[in-house]
């Protein structure tokens, strides 16, 4: 027989968040642990270790929403065999917002009676700022890259996240002997991603079953 392949699960905490709740799932009933377990049994290699990703909200913005997450945090890191690594939530000013919009608009070839109605239309709509995530894909990408081929910590790079973003760090990963593979609900879950490399759909009924609290 051959040996046993290991292999370290990465959590897109904030794309697994949005495919949960668009599965009408609630988030906090799923049990990350007995995830990481079941997708590393369905692709047949040993579960080692979690890498949990996140962003933090800014206090400024709602501290009953910090607080809330910051205790949702805190009970993942208090799971065997997880990390919980996170970033700030990023802001783009007003003005930067604006000019995507804009630039967005200018692309339309609006006639000029319809240009000015819909600017004006667009800069009432606008708040103070725009909240985005910034910075979380990078280091998962960079975490995977080093885990599974620098430090050669396991066989098996297992992402839960649907983002085809992360295809050229996977890419590289099985350029070098490696097995990357992707597990995500459908809703969400990239084609592109499936196309390339190793997946399985996390379906609704099939998640809650084996994955609840």
């Amino acid at each position: 027989m051959g040996k046993e392949k290991t292999a370290i699960v990465f959590i897109d905490g904030n794309n697994l968040y949005h495919n949960l709740r668009a599965s009408r799932i609630k988030p906090s009933s799923i049990n990350l642990q007995k995830l990481s377990e079941f997708v590393c049994s369905h692709f047949g290699c040993i579960y080692k270790q979690t890498f949990y990703y996140n962003s933090i909200p800014d206090i400024r913005d709602s501290q009953e929403t910090y607080y809330q997450h910051m205790k949702y945090l805190d009970a993942i890191r208090s799971i065997p065999k997880f990390e919980v690594k996170t970033r700030k939530l990023q802001k783009n000013r007003t003005q930067e917002v604006m000019n995507e919009k804009l630039a967005k608009i200018s692309q339309l070839e609006l006639c000029k009676l319809c240009k000015p109605i819909v600017d004006s239309n667009c800069k009432e709509c606008i708040g103070d700022f725009k909240v985005r995530e910034k910075g979380v894909d990078i280091m998962i990408a960079v975490d995977m890259i080093n885990l599974c081929l620098i430090k050669k910590q396991c066989d098996y790079c297992i992402l839960i996240s649907g983002d085809a973003d992360f295809i050229p760090a996977m890419d590289l990963i099985k350029k070098e002997g490696k097995t990357p593979v992707s597990a995500a609900l459908y809703k969400g879950y990239s084609y592109q991603l499936r196309q390339k490399h190793g997946w399985f759909i996390l379906d609704r009924q099939l998640i809650l079953d084996k994955c609840s609290k």
